[in-house]
C-alpha cells in the first residue's frame, strides 16, 4: 500500500507542476490578438468591394473630408 501512495504523491505533484505552468500563454495571446486582427480586416475588405456599405462609407469619408478643406461650411 505505501508503494501505491508513493506512486500516486508523484503523479499528482506532476499534475500540479504542470498547472502552474505557464509557458506559451504569451503566445496564446499574442495568436488571439491576431485572429481578431485578421477577422477585422477581413469583414473591412468585404465592406469596400463594392456594394451599399461600401460606397456608403467611402461617401460620407469623402464628405467629411471635404468639410474638413473647405472650413467646415
Amino acid at each position: 500500500m505505501n508503494f501505491i501512495q508513493k506512486i500516486y504523491v508523484k503523479a499528482m505533484n506532476g499534475f500540479e507542476t504542470l498547472k502552474k505552468d505557464e509557458r506559451g500563454s504569451q503566445t496564446l495571446e499574442w495568436i488571439g490578438i491576431a485572429a481578431v486582427i485578421v477577422i477585422i480586416v477581413g469583414v473591412v475588405s468585404q465592406a469596400f468591394s463594392g456594394g451599399d456599405f461600401g460606397t456608403t462609407l467611402v461617401q460620407k469619408f469623402s464628405d467629411l473630408i471635404n468639410k474638413i478643406g473647405s472650413g467646415g461650411s
